[in-house]
Formats: structure tokens, sequence, C-alpha cells
């Protein structure tokens, strides 16, 4: 789990203002810090789990549950997240 934190947290950016808030070690909470930065609704995340299908090795691919809504977020460093919300 730790090494799928230091995954996330790498490809977020050092600079990230997801890392300066203290979103902590679990990749739920990392992710929905930046779904909030980037103004989408994520208060209270239920799960994260990376899509290996869909990832590659400079753009991670997540599916987040948050409580109201699902997103896949495509991580790719030092770029602002692209997402998609699914039904």
């Amino acid at each position: 789990m730790r090494r799928v934190a230091f995954a996330v947290l790498f490809l977020l950016g050092a600079g990230s203002p997801v890392l300066a808030g203290g979103a902590g070690d679990d990749p739920k909470e990392i992710l929905a810090a930046q779904l909030r930065n980037q103004g989408y609704d994520c208060d209270h995340p239920q799960s994260a789990s990376q899509d290996m299908k869909a990832s590659k090795p400079d753009e991670a691919v997540w599916v987040v549950q948050c409580e109201n809504a699902k997103y896949r977020v495509h991580l790719v460093p030092d770029m602002a997240a692209r997402v998609e919300r699914i039904e």
C-alpha cells in the first residue's frame, strides 16, 4: 500500500498543492484532494483503485468512488489530472 501511495505522490508532483494540504498516505484521500483542487465534488471518498489495463508507464489511471459520484482520474506527471465522471 505504501508503494501505491508513493507512486500517487510521485505522479502528483512534489510541488502539488495536494501534498501541502497533508492528505495523508491513503490513495483515495490523495486523489480526492486532487479532484477537489480541480473543482470536482469529492468530500467523502469511498475507494480508489488503479485501472491497470488503462494505465501506462507515464500515466496512472485510477477509479475513485466518492460519496456522490465516480471518477476516472488520469495522472500524468507535472500536469493537471484528466478527470471524467463515470456512471
